[in-house]
């Protein structure tokens, strides 16, 4: 995707469509991890330096730093933002999130708390999510010690995943894991 900017914040190049239609290349990378208004300054800016008269149209043309996640040429700018600040903060696993669990059918407003409450964390395997979480559930020490050893945590992690209950998604040596709503 296009040429690489100085640092890995989520970008996006947006193109005067005048000058697109003229024959000509025009527009700039921004930042996309600001607010929306200031998004669109700096679109407004761009468009103002464009070498054809009038230039009012734009669209992305291109993006960088927003993993797996699909930007279409018309996204509103606040979806933009939300995505670029929420990439940021969160990195990779928001990412995968937003791809797996169909962000792009979510609010902006919600996108955050969504992400937050279904979000479970990085783990070896499935089989080491299922133990975390039967030891945080409490229900691990119901079991006697001598019983705790024989317990299989495959199958339950296999069961969890079966049931509908969480997503797990290999990426980069990690297993992610998501709480289904």
């Amino acid at each position: 995707m296009g040429h690489k900017a100085q640092n890995d914040s989520p970008k996006i190049y947006v193109a005067c469509l005048a000058s697109y239609n003229a024959g000509q290349l025009h527009g700039d990378w921004i930042l996309a991890d600001q607010e929306p208004q200031e998004i669109q300054a700096a679109i407004q800016s761009m468009l103002e330096k464009s070498p054809e008269p009038f230039a009012e149209e734009w669209a992305v043309h291109d993006y960088e730093g927003f993993g797996s996640i699909s930007l279409g040429e018309w996204l509103s700018l606040e979806r933009v933002s939300i995505l670029a600040k929420l990439i940021a903060e969160h990195g990779e696993p928001f990412t995968l999130w937003y791809q797996n669990q169909d962000g792009s059918n979510f609010d902006c407003s919600e996108l955050e708390e969504m992400f937050l409450e279904q979000w479970q964390g990085a783990f070896e395997s499935e089989t080491d999510f299922a133990y975390k979480l039967l030891e945080e559930t409490g229900q691990l020490s119901e079991l006697p010690n001598w019983a705790q050893g024989y317990f299989d945590y495959e199958s339950y992690a296999r069961d969890l995943k079966l049931n509908g209950d969480f997503s797990f998604t290999r990426h980069n040596c990690q297993t992610y894991v998501f709480r289904n709503c």
